[in-house]
């Protein structure tokens, strides 16, 4: 076998292996997406239904949901399925080097904003991100083995989570795939699913249908 065969066959292996983990990761996160859920049947903002507070906080849940799927949409125009076969450094991740999971867990604070709590959609925002650090580092591993230095400087030049505005750069042309920008935007419109859900569970709450156990700010 030649070497540059061996590199083949080893690249194919660990995009399996990558791919592999990425299906497990989105099993857990289905799991423990729909623990967080059941738990807030039984939680409840301090601020009810109907006060300044409340309606403030479900203002902004829509405004960071809004932002969350056109930034995933975004993203998704300039990635077209080619993370794993080349280095994208243009438009989103110019400014950092995992634009999706940013805005991922924007919208997962727009969700727990929509309780009309602060602390959840804070709490929200630091578990998503908690939870994509351990897929990142595993997505790093694989991509520093696949493309080496030129990965090695992107990861020197470009923050890994927490965007610099300031590093901005634009591409001039873009191929995109249709069908993974609207399975994106589709897949974003989870996030809008949100707001009907805390709107019933709020009124079950208030029929006394369900308890609450626990109220946060």
């Amino acid at each position: 076998m030649t070497d540059t065969s061996r590199h083949a066959s080893g690249q194919a292996k660990s995009y399996d292996e990558l791919r592999r983990y990425q299906r497990r990761r989105r099993y857990v996160l289905a799991l423990l997406i729909g623990l967080i859920f059941l738990a807030l049947l039984f939680v409840r903002s301090e601020a009810a239904p109907g006060q300044a507070m409340h309606e403030y906080m479900e203002w902004i849940g829509g405004v960071l949901i809004l932002v969350a799927i056109l930034g995933r949409t975004w993203c998704t125009l300039y990635i077209g399925g080619r993370k794993s076969a080349e280095i994208v450094t243009e438009g989103p991740y110019s400014v950092t080097r995992n634009p999706l999971y940013v805005f991922s867990a924007i919208g997962a604070a727009g969700i727990g904003a929509m309780t009309g709590s602060i602390i959840i959609a804070l709490a929200f925002a630091v578990l998503t991100w908690l939870a994509f650090l351990a897929v990142i580092q595993v997505e790093e591993r694989f991509l520093e083995q696949n493309f080496g230095d030129p990965y090695l400087r992107y990861m020197e030049q470009v923050p890994r989570f927490f965007p610099k505005p300031w590093l901005f750069r634009e591409s001039e042309m873009l191929a995109v795939k249709p069908k993974l920008l609207y399975r994106t935007f589709t897949d974003g419109l989870f996030f809008v699913l949100a707001f009907p859900f805390f709107e019933l569970v709020e009124g079950l709450q208030e029929a006394g249908v369900l308890p609450v156990i626990l109220h946060v700010w």
